[in-house]
């Protein structure tokens, strides 16, 4: 009897964690005012930007989603690459550069991984002080 209850307990609690990470990602999906969703939006600057990357900025970028678990490394990456896009759109870049992609880098990560963030441009050894006023 106690291990049916328990085994109950357990499958309504993953079913409420799956069912929670289900709908974040619905959320992301829902179009917003404009007609376009926030998925929408960074396959667009994804494919605008496309022709800024080169070599070493795509090295770079590789570089910096390195510690990031390999199951969701290919959405970080989306998620950060269409942020520096969106960033040298708006600059009228020729290409991408470093400055892009640090500053779209650090816009992109959720607050609460900027300590694992300062930990990866530490271990890089890249001056943070022009980018401090984006970890506020």
């Amino acid at each position: 009897m106690w291990f049916i209850i328990f085994w109950c307990v357990v499958l309504i609690g993953l079913f409420g964690i799956g069912g929670f990470f289900m709908f974040r990602k619905f959320l992301k999906v829902f179009p917003k005012a404009d007609g376009k969703s926030t998925l929408d939006w960074e396959e667009h600057y994804v494919n605008e930007s496309l022709h800024l990357w080169n070599e070493e900025a795509k090295a770079l970028l590789n570089e910096l989603v390195s510690p990031v678990p390999e199951l969701f490394r290919d959405v970080a990456k989306q998620k950060i690459a269409a942020k520096i896009g969106e960033i040298a759109l708006k600059d009228r870049a020729k290409t991408i550069g470093f400055d892009h992609i640090i500053h779209g880098y650090i816009v992109a990560t959720p607050k609460r991984d900027h300590n694992f963030l300062r930990k990866k441009l530490d271990q890089m050894k890249v001056d943070m002080t022009p980018y401090e006023h984006l970890f506020q």
